[in-house]
């Protein structure tokens, strides 16, 4: 399990970690995630943005390490219960074997820009994502620090 603190003013919103992400994503599909804006800061902008994004850590079985409010909502957790969860509990049993197929497609292509997949919050409701980006996670030296998602095409299942 992993004991971060909910991202805050006081740890920056994770900033570090979300350059890394976004510095990840813009050299991967050549465009930014996002535009940041004046006023906020990057991490801040990012965990209060209105697309999911979310990240996993290089355990064999993986870690979720990061999720802004958007995600955290979609998935009906608070940011203690989000963070250290395996990664395969996002989707229902049934669903894993696919998602373990897309993060091994990931792992060997880098990214791909056009997942979609059903996921299951907490309360059990199913939601499809669509359109999602899966991306492998690097530092400028080409450390590998794991894998992140964003979204902002979901819609709840019947």
């Amino acid at each position: 399990m992993l004991d971060l603190p909910v991202p805050s003013q006081e740890n920056d919103f994770y900033e570090n970690h979300i350059e890394l992400l976004l510095n990840s994503y813009r050299r991967l599909l050549g465009r930014p995630l996002l535009e940041p804006s004046a006023g906020l800061p990057l991490g801040q902008q990012v965990f209060e943005a209105d697309f999911a994004l979310l990240s996993h850590n290089t355990d064999a079985d993986p870690l979720f390490n990061y999720a802004n409010q958007t995600a955290l909502d979609l998935f009906e957790l608070s940011w203690s219960e989000f963070v250290g969860l395996p990664s395969r509990f996002s989707a229902e049993p049934v669903n894993r074997e696919e998602r373990e197929r897309l993060l091994n497609q990931v792992a060997s292509q880098g990214y791909i820009d056009n997942y979609a997949g059903v996921r299951i919050a907490k309360s059990g409701k199913r939601f499809l994502i669509e359109r999602a980006v899966v991306w492998n996670v690097y530092d400028n030296q080409r450390n590998y620090y794991g894998q992140a998602a964003c979204f902002s095409d979901w819609r709840l299942l019947p």
